[in-house]
């Protein structure tokens, strides 16, 4: 008896799909051999590294309507958290949302219900589902996520108006988080442009140019100076 064999067809690139320019890979290679930095002045660490959220599913932006503080919103599998973009601290805790209302994805626009001082607004939440974050600040910073060796995201911080950048590293744009460990879930800016956060599936990273910054306690994370 005869077996047959099918035997595959030889790879062919598709003719759309072209190879890198020197251009692109001496952008790529800039990209892959700048290190991770410590944010530049004004921005300082909100906490010692970052706060662990196990299972984080996206985060949005709120102003404290006490305070005028930005806070932060966490969506996770275990629930809802806030936190004062500022002092560090979690100020609500919300472990049982209402089914309808865990994730952003049940509504149109995204959102959460808040909770503690927000309780009667809800947030628009960016992460897993979707959305975004401010990528620019009135005064000029922009922050970017690229991806040079897929699938480790890095975010890069800038005042020289974003790629190709131009300016020196370490002087006009800083490398400042890699997502080497954990899936990047979103990165930007709160509408105020004082606070820049950096989400993972694992954790929430957060820097604020507030004059009134104290730092938190909590335990650093591998992709964050």
């Amino acid at each position: 008896m005869t077996k047959w064999t099918r035997k595959s067809a030889p790879f062919e690139r598709p003719e759309s799909e072209t190879e890198l320019s020197a251009y692109q890979r001496a952008l790529r290679d800039r990209l892959l051999a700048a290190p991770v930095l410590p944010a530049p002045e004004p921005w300082h660490l909100v906490f010692k590294s970052c706060a662990a959220v196990g299972g984080l599913l996206g985060i949005g932006f709120a102003s404290h309507p006490d305070s005028g503080n930005d806070l932060v919103m966490v969506v996770s599998h275990d629930g809802h958290g806030l936190f004062d973009a500022v002092t560090g601290e979690k100020i609500a805790r919300n472990r049982d949302p209402d089914p309808e209302d865990s994730t952003p994805d049940s509504a149109a626009d995204l959102s959460c219900p808040g909770l503690g001082p927000i309780a009667d607004s809800r947030v628009h939440i960016a992460g897993l589902f979707g959305g975004g974050l401010h990528t620019t600040t009135a005064d000029g910073w922009t922050l970017e996520v690229v991806t040079p060796a897929w699938p480790n995201d890095r975010v890069l911080l800038s005042r020289d108006g974003g790629l190709p950048h131009s300016g020196p590293y370490g002087k006009q744009w800083w490398h400042v988080f890699h997502s080497d460990y954990s899936e990047l879930r979103t990165a930007g800016f709160s509408p105020s442009g004082q606070t820049l956060a950096v989400a993972t599936s694992s954790d929430l990273t957060l820097w604020t140019r507030h004059t009134a910054h104290t730092r938190g306690q909590h335990r650093p994370c591998a992709g964050s100076h």
